[in-house]
């Protein structure tokens, strides 16, 4: 595309009838820098819809697809709204009258260059957003093992109480029992000691010693038996009530659901993100307000160029067309077709010694 298709382009883009802006070579670069800035918002506009709808349709094959087709969509939209928002615009009006015309265009350009900036807010900030999301999914985790651990311990509180009873009587009379071997081993040899006669041999205190060994020794298997089954119970309705499978997130699964994160809470993180009150925070605010400024002045920079341009020759030009169609149109009347034509037709400079010529004719006339 070469210069003359470019510009004619941009002029387009202006909402301004290219016959008008080429009658008028004094109005070129004005109707270009309006065309061109009516373009590129639409242009930022398409990437940030289009990226938006990127994370809404996360992880689906059709993804890149969808998110192409609306954010074409969305720019052409953008960019229609804003070609009809500058060209509405009167510049032979008074001044206070055109900011009145340009102030509710002026507050949709606002909300326009709002919606724009959020998405490529979160472009930006990615790398602080995933680590947010990260977070927040690990504390989401933990605290929704915490309320199935609880739910769990209500509902199977008495095999719970069961196995802790058990245990700690399993582990009592095991040491116990150590001990009475150890007493027993002691009596055979003949040890002397406080729990011991001292005497060699398999001898009657040896036989009593033996058969507590024996009662305790029984009492540790049925306790242990009763404490696996209840083990393996309890295990089995953990794996049914989902605990089991509640682990804590590993960092590369982390990795994984940050990154397939959706629009909703990439966007719940920025505003985390900018609502803390650490140092990080702050300048993130303060980045994100300045991005959104930026993108508000370049949305309302058609409308600021408008307004601030003298009314040119290519105005004075619309305003009286209009007037001509709308006369016609309300009165033909007024505007029969000689008059017409004298409107539309160019002025004829005469020489002075023409005019000279016929003053003087006129006189010898009388």
């Amino acid at each position: 595309m070469n210069d003359g298709r470019l510009q004619r382009f941009f002029w387009i883009c202006s909402g301004t009838p290219i016959e008008i802006i080429e009658k008028y070579p004094t109005e070129h670069a004005k109707y270009l820098g309006i065309g061109a800035t009516i373009f590129f918002t639409a242009l930022f506009a398409a990437l940030s819809g289009g990226y938006a709808l990127y994370f809404v349709f996360a992880g689906s094959p059709f993804a890149w697809l969808a998110s192409i087709l609306f954010g074409v969509i969305w720019g052409l939209a953008i960019f229609n709204l804003d070609r009809y928002i500058v060209s509405s615009i009167k510049k032979t009006s008074k001044g206070w009258t055109q900011l009145f015309q340009a102030s509710p265009r002026i507050v949709l350009a606002v909300l326009i260059a709002i919606v724009i900036a959020r998405p490529l807010e979160l472009k930006i900030f990615d790398k602080e957003i995933r680590e947010k999301l990260k977070e927040r999914y690990l504390a989401d985790q933990q605290a929704q093992i915490a309320r199935l651990q609880e739910s769990f311990k209500t509902k199977y509180a008495l095999e719970l109480s069961m196995i802790s009873r058990y245990r700690n009587e399993y582990d009592q009379l095991d040491k116990e029992t150590g001990r009475l071997r150890d007493e027993l081993k002691a009596e055979v040899f003949g040890d002397k000691t406080s729990t011991t006669s001292g005497v060699v041999g398999y001898g009657s205190y040896a036989k009593n010693k033996e058969a507590v060994v024996l009662a305790k020794q029984a009492r540790l298997e049925y306790l242990g038996r009763e404490l696996a089954s209840l083990e393996e119970f309890v295990n089995r309705q953990k794996g049914v009530e989902g605990i089991n499978s509640n682990l804590m997130f590993t960092d590369e699964l982390l990795d994984q659901k940050a990154s397939k994160a959706g629009f909703a809470d990439r966007n719940w993180a920025l505003g985390a993100l900018t609502h803390s009150t650490d140092d990080v925070s702050r300048s993130s605010a303060n980045a994100v307000s300045f991005i959104t400024l930026l993108l508000i002045a370049f949305e309302c920079a058609p409308l600021i160029v408008k307004l601030l341009s003298d009314a040119g020759p290519s105005d004075v030009d619309i305003r009286e067309s209009e007037a001509r169609i709308i006369a016609y149109l309300v009165k033909p009347s007024l505007l029969d077709r000689s008059r017409t034509e004298r409107q539309y037709s160019r002025p004829v400079f005469r020489s002075p010694a023409g005019r000279r010529k016929k003053f003087s004719g006129y006189r010898r006339s009388r």
